[in-house]
């Protein structure tokens, strides 16, 4: 099992700056993509970055240029970085993983892991 525990969200003024953390720990054995999503009232959750094991990047139109995320391989943790935080960036924020456990066989297949996300809210 691998558990994913997120840390940094909070409230911010229209403008400001907030910096999100994601922690992998449990029974490590390969992280692949890591990426955060994020989920507003009455919407549904969507992606808002990823970032592959090799460090490639991919990010929703919408946070383009504000957001930047990262990751450190031998932590096992990922942050977002977000800038010029708007108002319609409020929502909670969703760390995911995806980790594939270690075979002596067949590999297996790897699993996605969720952390219990944590609440942004972007005051106008």
């Amino acid at each position: 099992q691998v558990q994913l525990v997120e840390s940094g969200g909070g409230l911010v003024q229209s403008g400001g700056s907030l910096r999100l953390s994601c922690a992998a720990s449990g029974s490590i054995f390969r992280i692949g993509t890591m990426g955060w999503y994020r989920q507003a009232p009455g919407k549904e959750r969507e992606l808002v970055a990823d970032i592959s094991s090799g460090g490639s990047t991919n990010y929703a139109h919408s946070v383009k240029g504000r957001f930047t995320i990262s990751r450190d391989n031998a932590k096992n943790t990922v942050y977002l970085q977000m800038n010029s935080l708007k108002s319609e960036d409020t929502a909670v924020y969703y760390c995911n993983a995806e980790h594939t456990a270690q075979s002596t066989g067949v590999p297996y297949l790897p699993v996605d892991y969720w952390g219990q996300g944590t609440q942004v809210t972007v005051s106008s």
